[in-house]
């Protein structure tokens, strides 16, 4: 090796016992607040689960997607970022089980479970066939069944290939990954309409799923972000994640910005150009009072503030200066589910409180309790992948 030039040195990752005992008093914040709202605000406690649950779910979902177009693109430079991103996919299976207990709260949340509303609209019994109990539940086991096996076997592939070295396990995920891809692109928008957009159930959009998707992959892009440049900030990262790995990944996080507003206002100016009623009920609901405002913090923080820091070159290769755009970005991605989510219950106000707080905490210490449990006990970045090489010399020239 050349004089000067430092040898990669990875860190091993020790989860200090006050973060350990963070997490647990957020995860018990959080059973509490759920506890204590459904005997005192039970419908209100039901809209603050959804919200943070479609949250965190979409998070760990957005970690296998990444990993996932990895390997079908055959990346070589994401590589040493890419077992960061199958933390975050771990959480996948907790998330499965988030989504049983949303269903015991399904006639809190969706009108369109009381048999005596539906009797009495003509709408609703058109679109029984899909919106029924049954049905909903079946396709919310089957969509996390399916997505848990895909973690399952892409992230335990990678994870067997630190012990073994086999490239065979490299070459499995590729069908793996496509396999995933397709599934996930239909049944990703399904759950998006089932769990959010059937809230109102007379609304219909075309591309909701692929509005939500946009929130899902720029928030799991700021999330992978945040959590490269905490390792690296601990020192357990140096020489196999560097500046141009960032640049590349605000690169990608600056892209999807561009495509959510994209998608946001394709949504928006079909709608208020056709003016069907049963379709401008959704924006005449978020154009009144204080839920206006809320629609314009999109605009502003989820699209135009970021996609602005994110233009220039150094920007993108500025640890301090990135952290402060990914956490706008995932502070707006709440505001985003929250838009979503409650203006469908009140019109008229906004409403947050110890209720949000307190559920959002602990989804959150769970997922990071989730997160570095995993990448304490594996390496940092998959040390036998055939394409490390590429990755440990990626150099970024624009």
């Amino acid at each position: 090796m050349a004089s000067g030039v430092q040898k990669p040195t990875l860190g091993k990752l020790e989860i200090s016992k006050s973060a350990k005992g963070l997490f647990a008093i957020f995860m018990f914040v959080g059973l509490l607040t759920f506890l204590i709202g459904l005997t005192v605000d039970r419908e209100r406690i039901w809209h603050s689960y959804l919200t943070s649950f479609f949250y965190f779910a979409s998070l760990g979902l957005g970690g296998l997607f990444f990993t996932a177009i990895q390997h079908v693109s055959k990346a070589g430079w994401s590589v040493n970022v890419r077992r960061v991103a199958e933390a975050m996919a771990v959480f996948v299976p907790i998330a499965f089980i988030g989504a049983i207990v949303l269903g015991f709260g399904g006639h809190a949340l969706y009108e369109w479970m009381d048999s005596s509303i539906v009797a009495n609209d003509h709408l609703l019994q058109k679109k029984a066939a899909y919106l029924n109990p049954g049905f909903f539940y079946t396709r919310l086991v089957l969509f996390f069944v399916i997505w848990w096996l895909f973690t399952k076997f892409i992230v335990g592939n990678s994870v067997k290939q630190d012990v073994s070295g086999d490239e065979k396990l490299t070459l499995k995920n590729l069908p793996l990954s496509v396999a995933f891809i397709l599934i996930f692109a239909l049944s990703y928008s399904l759950f998006s309409v089932d769990t959010l957009m059937s809230l109102l159930p007379h609304w219909f959009s075309t591309i909701f799923g692929v509005y939500c998707f946009s929130g899902l992959f720029q928030s799991s892009l700021a999330m992978l972000i945040l959590l490269l440049v905490w390792l690296m900030d601990k020192g357990l990262l140096n020489g196999f994640v560097g500046e141009d790995h960032l640049h590349d990944l605000a690169k990608l996080l600056k892209g999807f910005t561009v495509f959510y507003a994209y998608i946001a206002f394709s949504q928006f100016m079909l709608i208020w150009y056709a003016n069907i009623p049963e379709e401008t009920e959704y924006y005449l609901q978020r154009a009144h009072g204080g839920w206006y405002y809320v629609s314009l913090s999109l605009l502003i923080f989820k699209f135009i503030v970021p996609f602005i820091a994110l233009l220039p070159r150094w920007a993108k290769r500025n640890r301090d200066y990135l952290k402060i755009v990914c956490w706008l970005i995932l502070i707006m991605q709440y505001v985003d589910i929250y838009w979503m989510v409650y203006p469908n219950f009140n019109e008229h106000h906004i409403t947050f409180s110890i209720w949000e707080i307190g559920v959002f905490l602990g989804f959150l210490g769970l997922f990071l309790k989730i997160v570095t449990a995993f990448l304490s006990r594996n390496n940092l970045v998959p040390i036998k992948d055939p394409r490390i090489e590429e990755s440990l010399h990626h150099h970024v020239t624009y």
